[in-house]
């Protein structure tokens, strides 16, 4: 499998990237079945509530779960592609310094972010594991599966962050993105 690894991400982090580029890839996979999914279900429940007058308890929490698990669980492979949203306004007002300290800055930020998000969330499914929490649906499934997709969703997009931050970070990043644009070239 072919992966588009940042070639100045320091040797020492190179399994750690291309472990989360299989990793990210497969959950790519598998939120595109979760979102499948959540479409059928959600036109399964307004088919079944407005033409057969069924009762859809279930419908609507078994959509959120799959949408829950697709965003979080995709956040890694979409932050590997840098494909979140950032502001730009300062990017071509700062001497290209200025700017990599810039850019080094919200990678460090955004990885501290996330990884204290992450940490919360795992604190969540462990308290939803071990006191046995629900939804308050008469359906009433375990809070554990949402909390647990989300806490594992932001460990990878933390994961993530830290290797591209580490890249961002190493002194010869500079040396080894020109000579990787020369070869390109």
């Amino acid at each position: 499998m072919k992966t588009d690894l940042d070639p100045a991400t320091p040797q020492w982090l190179m399994p750690l990237a291309r472990l989360l580029a299989v990793i990210n890839r497969v959950m790519v996979v598998l939120g595109m079945f979760a979102l499948l999914v959540a479409a059928g279900v959600l036109t399964y429940s307004v088919i079944s509530r407005y033409v057969m007058q069924a009762s859809t308890d279930w419908q609507d929490e078994a959509a959120v779960f799959c949408l829950v698990g697709a965003t979080f669980m995709c956040g890694g492979f979409v932050q590997s592609l840098r494909g979140h949203i950032g502001i730009e306004a300062m990017a071509g007002l700062l001497p290209p310094v200025l700017e990599r300290l810039r850019l080094a800055l919200v990678d460090i930020t955004a990885t501290a972010f996330c990884a204290f998000f992450a940490w919360k969330s795992w604190s969540l499914f462990h308290e939803a594991w071990v006191e046995g929490q629900t939804t308050s649906s008469s359906w009433a499934p375990p809070l554990w599966i949402p909390y647990g997709l989300m806490a594992m969703g932001m460990t990878l997009l933390s994961l993530q962050l830290f290797v591209q931050a580490a890249a961002r970070l190493n002194p010869r990043a500079a040396i080894v993105v020109v000579r990787h644009e020369e070869v390109l070239s």
